[in-house]
């Protein structure tokens, strides 16, 4: 069973940039046919899909991130990064990463998240 793991900072100062990066483990990031995304919910909001890289390196992102956003991997750790610059404290929510199946919008797997402070 694959399971997911968040990690990065516990502090950021505003209008720096936040890197988180995922590790995997139970199954290759380069498996067929898989998406590996970095998700986040604000205080008292619903999820919001950020972006992802899907399983030989191409990434997407949210129309309304995509300019503040990179996601990268590294193969050989099995581990996916998510870069945002200019962070405010408006943003401070949980992060998380999962696993998706292309062709599908659901996560079927999931990080417990992370939860870093945005503060000077």
């Amino acid at each position: 069973q694959v399971q997911l793991q968040e990690s990065g900072p516990g502090l950021v100062k505003p209008s720096q940039t936040l890197s988180l990066t995922c590790t995997v483990s139970g199954g290759s990031i380069t498996t067929n046919y898989y998406y590996w995304s970095w998700i986040r919910q604000p205080p008292g909001k619903g999820l919001e899909w950020m972006g992802h890289i899907d399983y030989v390196g191409n990434t997407y992102y949210s129309s309304s991130l995509k300019s503040r956003t990179s996601i990268s991997r590294d193969t050989s750790k099995n581990q996916f990064t998510l870069q945002l610059s200019f962070v405010t404290p408006e943003v401070t929510t949980v992060y998380y990463c999962a696993r998706g199946r292309m062709g599908t919008d659901e996560s079927d797997s999931r990080g417990q998240g992370t939860q870093p402070t945005v503060s000077a």
